[in-house]
């Protein structure tokens, strides 16, 4: 995270500026690689120190926060938590998001048909076309021993029936023939 560090009317020290680095790495750690920068503006006005805190995270979020105290340390822990807060909410918002979205194609077909989104079909996505040779059930087993795929449609030589053979999760084959 890229952290941009200005002082209005204040000198920016070294001590001043460890301090500000050590609370932004926390939110670093905090947003991953969801924080993209951060702003913090040091100002002095009057007998108050104060410190505004600006965030930007992915996908033009901005977590914004102001402190003021007698000291830097209060100033940045009230701006601190107040950005703190903004990050809790925003992160729960992207885990939330996750977790529970439903796709926009079974939402789009449930509000088309008046059905929940559970009661619609799935989708047949359809394959390339498939050439279905004529082998007998030995040749067919050598073939699909020789592939990677987990089928193989194949006509029957002995019925020319178009049958299945399929790899088992046992490591056998299994075959699926129409009934007569």
């Amino acid at each position: 995270m890229r952290l941009e560090l200005t002082g209005h009317h204040v000198e920016i020290t070294t001590p001043l500026r460890q301090l500000v680095e050590r609370k932004m790495a926390k939110f670093e750690r905090m947003l991953n690689s969801a924080a993209l920068s951060a702003q913090v503006i040091c100002k002095v006005e009057k007998y108050r120190h104060v410190i505004d805190v600006t965030i930007h995270a992915r996908a033009d979020h901005m977590l914004h926060g102001q402190g003021q105290g007698p000291t830097w340390q209060v100033a940045l822990k009230q701006a601190s938590e107040k950005v703190e807060k903004q990050a809790r909410d925003l992160k729960e918002r992207w885990k939330e998001r996750k977790r529970h979205a439903i796709g926009a194609r079974k939402l789009a077909a449930a509000e088309v048909t008046g059905v929940s989104p559970a009661e619609v079909p799935p989708r047949v996505v359809r394959a390339a076309s498939y050439a279905v040779p004529s082998l007998s059930i030995d040749d067919a087993a050598h073939r699909l021993n020789d592939t990677a795929d987990g089928f193989l449609v194949f006509r029957n030589d002995d019925t020319e029936e178009v049958n299945v053979m399929y790899r088992r999760k046992d490591g056998r084959f299994g075959l699926i023939e129409p009934e007569a």
